[in-house]
């Protein structure tokens, strides 16, 4: 009896490496299929999870019903397990290098319990070859197998999107690889128990790897388009937003946005992508470039505001300014690489007073890692009001909701132009 077999009868187990954004949806998904281990070394997070609470916020209480899955950080648990999915994360630092310590440790514990027979699956981003150039042999040296012989390895890129209800595990099309056409079959068989959408098989692991770092880095190129664009546009007098529009009546013309890029995978994963490639002695223009102008965008929207008051005649050290959204993007608590941070810490290195809010963001955690005070509401009247993360909230308000926090010769800052048509009586800027 094969892998897939052993695990639709429940004579194996499948074990989730990593519950976080990621993990915890694969998770829940299999164990709706199959007997899982949820794994994770957080042991706060372990706790809500096993009360069935998301700690991301992503899940319901619902999500977690009729799951046949065992959360824990044991590894006399995870022992019982036959197939391994590791879904840890691969940040940068602060020099855009690829951090793989999450995943190495992963790796290491994953072999620790390692035995013959069993499958171990990453979904984390990597750069093509880290899969077998960097996880296999520490799995080998850890648990003293041979892979592909012992046991089998593969590569299946995650394609979850934080806040997207509609794009799901279950609708998105899984690209799936393994070390061997055996290992394909199986894994390919596997994911195709939750994935309704079905599986693309990738020729090699190298292949998928690939995949997952182009998808995100065609995005992150497209939008340094758009930013670009708004630059130009707006020293030309000319609202992007009203271009962007006239030239998307073309059929084939690419309906990107400009906007702040951050989050743990557009304004990432490219990264991964661009260390491997100088690594092999090539430095990419295009990437690099794209990168350059939307990691610079938060600082470039401060600057430009700074100059909008300063031909106002204001006395920029006494300005005050109202942030509206700290995450990465809307409708999400994830505050990652936030460049709306870039932002604030802009404005506060000219003097002006920041306020920020946000109705999905934890205080407590945006205080831990970024140092800076998130209040539960305004608390007056702002010289520049910004909004900067187009929550469900904030869409939902008029004019007349906006001018509560506005003093009589307000800016009004609209980052990604959603109230172009709808203010009236506030001065008005966006990208």
């Amino acid at each position: 009896m094969n892998i897939y077999q052993q695990l639709k009868e429940k004579e194996a187990t499948l074990a989730v490496i990593g519950l976080g954004y990621v993990g915890l949806p694969i998770a829940l998904a299999f164990a709706r299929k199959v007997k899982v281990i949820g794994f994770d070394v957080n042991e706060q997070r372990l706790a809500l999870m096993q009360q069935g609470i998301d700690p991301s916020g992503e899940l319901s209480k619902q999500d977690f019903e009729g799951c046949d899955i065992t959360f824990t950080a044991q590894l006399e648990i995870l022992k019982t397990a036959n197939f391994f999915v590791v879904a840890v994360p691969t940040p940068i630092d602060e020099h855009n290098t690829p951090q793989l310590t999450s995943l190495l440790k992963a790796t290491e514990t994953v072999g620790k319990v390692l035995k013959k027979g069993d499958y171990v699956v990453f979904e984390s981003t990597v750069y093509p070859g880290c899969t077998e150039e960097d996880c296999l042999p520490l799995l080998e040296s850890t648990s003293g197998l041979v892979g592909g012989e012992d046991f089998k390895i593969g590569y299946s890129p995650e394609r979850i999107n934080p806040g997207d209800k509609q794009h799901t595990l279950a609708t998105i099309v899984k690209v799936v690889a393994g070390c061997d056409e055996e290992a394909l079959v199986q894994i390919a068989q596997v994911y195709e128990m939750v994935v309704e959408a079905g599986v693309h098989k990738a020729s090699s692991i190298k292949v998928a790897e690939a995949a997952k770092v182009i998808e995100n880095t065609q995005r992150d190129v497209n939008i340094a388009l758009m930013n670009e664009l708004s630059i130009i546009f707006d020293k030309m007098d000319i609202n992007t937003y009203e271009v962007l529009e006239a030239a998307g009546t073309k059929w084939n013309f690419l309906k990107f946005v400009p906007g702040l890029v951050g989050g743990h995978c557009i304004g990432v994963d490219p990264y991964y992508l661009t260390y491997k490639s100088q690594e092999l002695g090539y430095i990419p223009k295009v990437i690099l470039s794209g990168r350059a102008i939307n990691d610079g965008m938060g600082a470039h929207i401060a600057k430009r505001l700074v100059q909008m008051m300063l031909k106002q005649g204001r006395n920029i050290a006494q300005t005050s300014a109202l942030v509206m959204g700290v995450t990465f993007k809307e409708n999400v608590e994830d505050i990652r690489n936030s460049k709306v941070v870039d932002l604030i810490n802009e404005l506060r290195s000219f003097s002006i007073a920041v306020d920020c809010v946000d109705p999905n963001a934890n205080k407590e955690e945006f205080e831990a890692i970024y140092g800076l005070t998130l209040q539960a509401q305004p608390k007056g009247h702002y010289d520049v009001i910004i909004l900067a993360v187009n929550h469900h909230e904030y869409l939902q308000m008029n004019e007349q909701d906006i001018s509560q926090w506005a003093k009589e010769d307000t800016l009004f800052v609209d980052i990604k132009g959603s109230f172009r048509d709808k203010i009236k009586g506030i001065d008005y800027w966006s990208l």
